[in-house]
């Protein structure tokens, strides 16, 4: 008894340091740029908004609205990255790697080229529906045979899919230079220049999302402990990962819509996460979207800076973080299996 209370209180003083850790990130991540703004200016712009100081100006017109999306898109990719990795049972389970980003993005470039959709509320519901219909076809894919579903076979249908569609959409792209300019906001994965207006039409499917993720927590650990076990627990599998899917496909589809591709948060994410509180799903999912919105927000900070006075789009930073990740994971699978 007394090691289960010394547990949970580790896990409250880690999930405070975390937060109190995010709040300074973020303050940072207004405070830092191309004009370096104090902290106390950041709280008198936020608090004590006044006009005439430029340094308010700045914060309340453009940083502020920048940090709020990086910390939201961070949340919500490494939420889903956490319930896809427990969906499938995958280490390597993430949006972007199993093919759910590519799809969003695909038709969100078809919509904008073909179509000459330009409403970000439009591209919200495309972007929902690319990656519901890409996340269905891994998952049939990964599920043909007579072993049915595993890890290694989701990975591959999900590197089948991203290739797919990442070669539709460039093909798309070649064909039509006008349509290029119009969908690079996308392309490059940025948070650079987006309003909270851009963000408002996906925060609610996107806050709703994540309660119910969060709501879930003590479901998705009996599912983990078996399909057999969870039945005979009265646990409506079939039910709970439809809703697991659909909150994949929501919190994805959003950040697709807002920020374009970014990879590999929803990859790293979790895997911090379970070395630091445990396997138990009702942390999991809190602390990757701290984690996740910690994590993004550090990325924007550092791509203002590398090739200053340019930026580097964030997806850059997250592919250079992720890739070494993404081989050392793959590789101790590997060898697991060996």
């Amino acid at each position: 008894m007394k090691r289960l209370v010394s547990r949970k209180s580790y896990r409250w003083l880690a999930l405070a340091i975390s937060s109190g850790l995010f709040l300074f990130i973020f303050m940072l991540s207004i405070a830092l740029g191309q004009t370096p703004i104090q902290l106390h200016t950041v709280f008198d712009a936020i608090f004590n908004y006044d006009e005439t100081i430029t340094e308010h100006i700045i914060i309340t017109t453009s940083r502020l609205s920048r940090a709020i999306i990086a910390a939201v898109i961070g949340a919500s990719l490494a939420v889903a990255g956490a319930l896809m990795q427990a969906l499938t049972k995958n280490p390597l389970g993430a949006p972007d790697i199993l093919g759910v980003n590519a799809g969003a993005l695909f038709f969100i470039v078809v919509s904008a080229t073909l179509f000459s959709v330009s409403s970000l509320v439009h591209y919200m519901w495309i972007a929902f529906l690319g990656a519901a219909i890409s996340g269905g076809l891994v998952y049939l894919l990964g599920s043909l045979g007579r072993d049915g579903m595993s890890p290694i076979k989701i990975v591959l249908a999900g590197a089948a899919i991203t290739a797919l569609f990442v070669s539709f959409t460039q093909g798309l792209l070649v064909t039509d230079e006008q349509g290029l300019q119009s969908v690079l906001f996308w392309l490059a994965g940025s948070v650079a220049g987006r309003s909270v207006d851009m963000l408002l039409p996906v925060l609610p499917f996107i806050l709703g999302a994540g309660t119910i993720a969060l709501l879930m927590g003590g479901s998705i650990n009996i599912l983990m402990s078996g399909e057999d076990v969870a039945k005979s627990l009265g646990q409506k599998t079939v039910l709970i990962k439809a809703l697991m899917g659909l909150i994949i496909i929501i919190l994805a589809g959003s950040s697709v819509a807002v920020a374009g591709s970014i990879g590999f948060v929803g990859l790293i994410v979790p895997h911090m996460v379970r070395g630091l509180v445990g396997s138990d799903y009702r942390w999991i999912i809190p602390f990757s979207a701290l984690l996740g919105a910690s994590l993004l927000l550090l990325a924007d900070i550092v791509a203002r800076f590398v090739i200053m006075p340019q930026e580097m789009p964030i997806g850059v930073m997250t592919a250079l973080l992720g890739t070494p990740f993404f081989i050392y994971i793959a590789r101790r699978g590997l060898a697991k299996n060996d």
